[in-house]
């Protein structure tokens, strides 16, 4: 379900973090469930007796499934200003603080934020009216993350 997830032509960096945190808080919660004997996420499984060092085992591979994919992934970083501009941002760059405050202030495009982050910062006037935010912004919308090419139909 995450391979079909990370596929496609609308995908971009933010996307790919939120399907991926997403996998991961899943995969911790089977970790969780599992762990404590509850098999409902496995129905194969919960058919079986299991014996305690075999789920032991499971919570093994669990951990390592996360501890993989933790470690693979931990690189995207999205500032929390790019997915929300107008939330509560401690910044340390003055000049992205400005512009933070500056936009924080615009009723007018507080307005589109509500359309998605995605329209939000395509608009036309934010890269010449934010220009310290639309170059760290356009990075994560722009972005490749997959080189899977779908086919033609």
């Amino acid at each position: 379900m995450v391979n079909l997830q990370l596929q496609g032509d609308s995908l971009n960096l933010i996307n790919t973090k939120s399907i991926l945190s997403a996998f991961l808080a899943r995969v911790k919660l089977m970790k969780q469930n599992i762990g404590r004997g509850e098999f409902s996420q496995f129905p194969n499984l919960s058919q079986t007796s299991c014996q305690e060092d075999d789920v032991s085992t499971y919570v093994q591979h669990l951990n390592a499934l996360y501890s993989d994919f933790e470690s693979r992934f931990d690189d995207i970083l999205i500032p929390p200003c790019i997915v929300n501009p107008y939330g509560d941002i401690e910044e340390k760059n003055v000049t992205k603080q400005e512009e933070l405050t500056e936009l924080s202030t615009n009723e007018e495009l507080k307005a589109q934020f509500k359309n998605g982050y995605q329209q939000f910062w395509l608009q036309n006037n934010i890269p010449v009216t934010y220009p310290v935010l639309w170059n760290k912004a356009r990075k994560f919308l722009i972005s490749f993350p997959s080189s899977y090419l779908l086919p033609i139909s």
